[in-house]
């Protein structure tokens, strides 16, 4: 009954988010809930640990760390200027989030995504003069219903692809996943329309200029890093492909990508420090 309660108050309280004049993270929620069924005797220390999964906590670790050294080498900007300045209108800016977006997210985790992203896009609603609300739901619908159609979308996808031994995880999600994907990304464009049609009435506009490179030793880096990622993934794809008994986990993927960030750490800290630590401990 008391791990009931416990989680009935958890989810209360994310809902809520504040008591009084105090303001809740949803990190220190679900700390507060798993040190009370803990104190409770609910469950040991001991099998709590053993109930975190590491695969899904190295996974996240190393995709994190390639999206902050893309956020702070100012990669991520750099190919957000790319990607949009061809947007002429809200309806094709829009357009190229949810895809945009949505596609890397299925790459890079959409909490990475959601995460670095945030900056990029309200960059691009100054530069537009464009409604922050419009495109920071574009990114909540890209992130959250793009990340459906890989294994290592979201934390959920890799648990299942991990622990429910399917034999090739991305050929199998991209199977029955990715035209739903396509289909929900294409209705939330609609909405958006729908809701907020006067701002898609104003006249057109350009995205004129690219944020610029700060660092570009750890922006090439970044971009190495990226290449791996994917070259790694079809690589994943491959040895499914070819009949090949290969112990190649997912977690190996964004780690081994990771490497070339992780060797430049010391002569960059800053990238540890900022590093979204608090989501960690929420997973």
């Amino acid at each position: 009954m008391i791990p009931i309660i416990t989680l009935a108050i958890v989810f209360i309280l994310i809902a809520v988010r504040q008591i009084g004049r105090f303001r809740l993270r949803i990190w220190q929620i679900m700390l507060a809930g798993a040190a009370a069924v803990m104190v409770t005797g609910q469950i040991s220390p001991g099998r709590a640990l053993q109930s975190i999964n590491t695969d899904v906590m190295l996974f996240l670790f190393g995709v994190f760390i390639i999206g902050q050294a893309m956020e702070d080498s100012g990669y991520l900007g750099y190919l957000s200027g790319k990607m949009f300045r061809k947007a002429r209108s809200l309806n094709t800016l829009v357009l190229f989030i949810l895809l945009g977006m949505g596609i890397l997210s299925a790459l890079l985790l959409n909490d990475t995504l959601a995460i670095v992203g945030t900056p990029v896009v309200l960059s691009l609603a100054v530069k537009t003069k464009t409604q922050p609300k419009v495109l920071l739901l574009a990114l909540a619908f890209a992130v959250t219903i793009g990340s459906v159609m890989s294994p290592i979308g979201n934390p959920q996808n890799l648990l299942i692809a991990i622990n429910g031994n399917v034999p090739n995880p991305f050929i199998t999600f991209l199977k029955y996943l990715l035209a739903p994907t396509l289909v929900n990304l294409l209705i939330a464009f609609l909405m958006l329309k729908l809701f907020y049609r006067k701002h898609f009435q104003n006249g057109n506009y350009a995205v004129h200029s690219e944020d610029g490179i700060k660092d570009a030793r750890l922006a090439g880096l970044s971009r190495v890093s990226l290449i791996l990622l994917v070259g790694l993934i079809l690589a994943r794809i491959g040895t499914v492909l070819a009949g090949l008994e290969i112990d190649f986990k997912l977690t190996y993927i964004a780690l081994i990508a990771a490497l070339p960030i992780i060797f430049y750490l010391p002569k960059r800290p800053g990238i540890l420090k900022r590093l979204d630590w608090f989501t960690l401990i929420f997973f």
